[in-house]
């Protein structure tokens, strides 16, 4: 297979850098944690609400993925695809400024989850064009440096709204002790809303090097006669995986783990807002120090992907994973891991208590694995079929993301209502994660043989 330039890789690889400051910004580290502790009455309330939005999404994504998969491999083209669904999510996006405190919540959960759809819409046919752009040796690098991108965008726009947008709503300055440009509001927060609007225009701004200069596929079928075989396809493509074991195996395997990763870096930063009392300060750096950790962890991971293949990294990460999840529900004041006492007292300022600085701890390990564990999914799967398949099987590499990724917010959000602790609702991400690595352990790599 001829390669693509290195423009229109670079352009592919854009895609990441547009896209991550949704996940880091509005879901994770600012406006999450925004919605859970000051427009919820109630955090852990909050937290399930965050958690049943999520899993709303989800169940979208998980029906209409592969559809839509098995439509781009009829169409052909994948870029008209990607700029309506831009469309879709920016306006979305837009629309989460007008979440105030005190406001309905229904509003910002239905914009979230729609820009949420469009954006995992977005991916399913950003990635299906990876096979046809790098040969299969470089797949792995490129998918990790990508990732590695999008972290570095994603903490670059965390930066700017910790330090000149986003102020504490107490002492009306920011991280850096200056009053929020634009003459944003905090006792409105309207520093922590307008990441919404942030995120849009990045991702309008950065998603251009793709249509500009990554190569497309040739234009195929007209749109109603590519739905129609492309829903006939999608019931072959399911035949067929049956015939093919490794694939089947990895799909369901990732369809666990990847739900407790989601849930994981959706609901994080929401649980240390209510574990601790952190506000946007003490978020936005705690999501800064994970941005810094996932650059490193992906630059690594590029290297390891080649040299011993991308099921190492993603077991390796599913381990770290879980020993970070469990040290974050188990640690409390002057306590972690349940039994071990910590040393030494509240200093006082940022990070004070010994019970902070072990969850900042765990949190190291959650950012050097979540960047390797989902790139090097994506490499193994590319690894294991061939560019002329590659949209219906990422079509159902999306729905193995996300068939069952309302479940983990789900049980989340409803162990944290039924025993009111966030802590035994976030307990339940470890049960994803450890049943997905026992089922990828014994998945073969690549889980399948590409034909000559």
């Amino acid at each position: 297979m001829e390669q693509a330039p290195k423009r229109g890789i670079w352009g592919w690889m854009f895609f990441d850098w547009a896209a991550q400051p949704f996940f880091t910004v509005v879901t994770t580290f600012i406006f999450g944690p925004y919605f859970v502790s000051r427009m919820a009455a109630d955090p852990a309330m909050g937290q399930a609400a965050w958690g049943y939005g999520i899993a709303i999404s989800g169940l979208f994504i998980a029906i209409l993925s592969p559809v839509l998969g098995s439509i781009a491999d009829q169409t052909g083209r994948r870029k008209p695809w990607i700029g309506f669904f831009a469309a879709v999510k920016i306006l979305s996006l837009c629309m989460l400024w007008f979440a105030e405190p005190g406001s309905g919540l229904i509003a910002p959960l239905f914009f979230f989850s729609l820009a949420s759809i469009a954006a995992e819409f977005s991916i399913v046919f950003n990635d299906s064009m990876m096979p046809r752009l790098v040969a299969q040796k470089d797949i792995g690098r490129i998918s990790n440096i990508a990732w590695g991108l999008g972290y570095l965008g994603g903490m670059i726009v965390l930066i700017f709204v910790v330090a000149f947008m986003a102020a504490s709503p107490e002492t009306g300055k920011t991280l850096l002790g200056a009053s929020p440009i634009f003459g944003l509001d905090p006792s409105l927060s309207e520093g922590d809303r307008a990441t919404g609007p942030l995120a849009a225009l990045w991702y309008l701004i950065f998603i251009l090097p793709m249509f500009f200069f990554t190569p497309d596929s040739l234009k195929g079928l007209p749109a109603g006669r590519a739905v129609r075989a492309g829903l006939s396809e999608l019931k072959s493509t399911l035949k067929e995986a049956r015939q093919r074991p490794g694939i089947v195996r990895f799909l369901v395997g990732r369809m666990i783990y990847q739900d407790g990763v989601n849930a994981l870096i959706a609901l994080g930063g929401a649980f240390a807002a209510t574990m601790f009392g952190w506000v946007t300060a003490e978020i936005g750096i705690f999501g800064i120090i994970l941005n810094v950790v996932a650059i490193f962890g992906c630059l690594v991971a590029s290297k390891f992907d080649t040299v011993f293949g991308s099921k190492t990294v993603v077991i390796a990460s599913l381990i770290s994973l879980t020993i970070a999840t469990l040290g974050i529900v188990s640690t409390g004041p002057g306590y972690t891991l349940g039994l071990l006492q910590l040393p030494g007292v509240d200093t006082g300022g940022l990070f004070g208590t010994p019970a902070e600085k072990a969850y900042i701890g765990f949190g190291l390990l959650i950012g050097i694995a979540f960047g390797p564990v989902q790139a090097s999914s994506r490499s193994y799967m590319a690894r294991s079929i061939s560019a002329d398949e590659a949209g219906r099987y990422f079509g159902l590499y999306a729905l193995s993301g996300r068939a069952t990724s309302f479940l983990a917010p789900f049980m989340v959000a409803t162990v944290t209502v039924l025993s009111g602790s966030p802590r035994l609702g976030m307990a339940m991400i470890m049960i994803f994660l450890l049943i997905g690595l026992a089922i990828l352990a014994r998945t073969p790599y690549p889980a399948a043989k590409i034909s000559a």
